[in-house]
């Protein structure tokens, strides 16, 4: 299913992806669906909790902070109590990719669960670039999906 953002919540996550490089962001993505999309009401950005200390391979930069993110199962139980409070559901998770263009990786896909959309920001030397957004097809592979945009109106 498609995405819709407003430029606000684009904002936010290159926002967030450009704060933490270089290791990855990663967030939360609340809303609703619809017949056609689903449709962006806030951006949750949180830390990366991803743990190398308790990892094997803490000298191997694929399973640092720069290439994983982790979001805390408590924040992921908090904040879907508090979207549900909302009549709203976490629909997806963003995170950056460091020097590494808006494509899942194979960790990534491993990982990823079958209901959400997940919305990559490439981070090329700080400066945060494309945005895709992606879901896991039937055979558990990636898809790339639409991102409608919506512009905020000028309000002065």
């Amino acid at each position: 299913m498609n995405l819709q953002l407003k430029t606000n919540h684009i904002e936010i996550i290159k926002n967030h992806a450009q704060k933490t490089y270089p290791d990855e962001c990663c967030g939360l993505i609340l809303g609703y669906k619809n017949n056609e999309y689903k449709i962006v009401v806030e951006i949750i950005p949180t830390e990366n909790v991803w743990n190398t200390e308790k990892s094997n391979f803490t000298e191997d930069q694929e399973n640092s902070t720069r290439r994983r993110y982790a979001i805390s199962p408590q924040v992921m139980l908090q904040t879907q109590k508090a979207a549900r409070n909302r009549n709203l559901n976490i629909i997806g998770i963003y995170h950056s990719h460091p020097d590494y263009p808006a494509i899942p990786s194979e960790w990534d896909r491993i990982y990823a669960w079958p209901e959400y959309s997940y919305v990559i920001s490439s981070v090329q030397n700080a400066q945060a670039g494309e945005l895709q957004s992606w879901t896991l097809d039937d055979n558990h592979q990636f898809q790339s999906k639409t991102i409608k945009l919506i512009k905020l109106a000028n309000l002065s």
